[in-house]
């Protein structure tokens, strides 16, 4: 269906080099579009660039340090030049220090949010002219669980995925006039890195991710490629400022 036909479109996707963002990148790729693996790490980079070749996509490793607005900056003008446009953004690169809130040093919290929040801001402050010139973008930036719930360990993220989505309304009243649909994905507990992390530093977390979350599994990175092909495609131009969980359930679960 064209509503979901991304043939032609330019996607970046911040951190896709594994997880959640390289599991949003293959949905896009297989719906058409070209993807940009954004991150820092060249060697895991190049593997999903060649994964995505693989399944017939044209595809490219462009550097990023999402923590430093230049690079954010540089990132998205070398995918315009490249590519010669920019139709989706997808804002996906984050991090965690898990520690209790009254043992965090400003620098690890300005780290945490620098990464998760303002590098998603200057990101998409670099795309919108891009986005603008040509009538019209995607911007998909992923939130959490923690976006609507908290947690004792994760103060720095929780605070960083709350605002990801308040500055998702925000940027998406402010560019709707342009053509510009702004959303945010909240995943639900996906078994990655990050949160294979989680669950050796605390005690008990899988089996209370299990217990809570009615699809009874938990996610995988494979889960979040249809709501990239949706939000980044046609068929969403009449939704934006919007969070949608992606959880098996959990955030419907009393």
């Amino acid at each position: 269906m064209k509503l979901f036909d991304l043939s032609g479109r330019v996607a970046v996707v911040t951190g896709g080099n594994g997880g959640i963002g390289l599991g949003m990148a293959t949905g896009l790729a297989m719906a058409g579009a070209a993807i940009v693996i954004a991150a820092r790490n060249p060697d895991k980079s190049e593997a999903a660039v060649a994964e995505l070749a693989e399944l017939g996509a044209r595809s490219a490793f462009i550097p990023l340090d999402v923590a430093d607005p230049q690079s954010c900056r540089v990132m998205v003008a070398d995918t315009a030049e490249r590519f010669g446009r920019l139709d989706i953004l997808v804002n996906n690169a984050g991090m965690s220090i898990r520690k209790p809130p009254e043992s965090y040093t400003v620098e690890e919290w300005h780290r945490v949010l620098d990464t998760n929040l303002t590098g998603a801001l200057v990101c998409c402050q670099a795309a919108y002219p891009h986005m603008q010139r040509q009538g019209g973008g995607k911007i998909i930036s992923i939130g959490s669980m923690m976006s609507i719930f908290g947690a004792a360990y994760a103060a720095a993220y929780s605070a960083s995925k709350g605002a990801i989505v308040q500055l998702t309304k925000s940027l998406a009243s402010a560019w709707a006039k342009d053509n510009i649909q702004v959303n945010a994905v909240l995943p639900g507990w996906i078994d990655t890195e990050l949160t294979r992390d989680a669950r050796r530093q605390v005690p008990g977390l899988n089996e209370r991710i299990l217990n809570r979350t009615p699809a009874g599994r938990w996610g995988t990175p494979t889960d979040l490629a249809g709501i990239a092909v949706f939000l980044g495609g046609s068929a969403s131009d009449f939704v934006t400022g919007a969070a949608i969980p992606v959880d098996g359930g959990y955030s419907a679960e009393f």
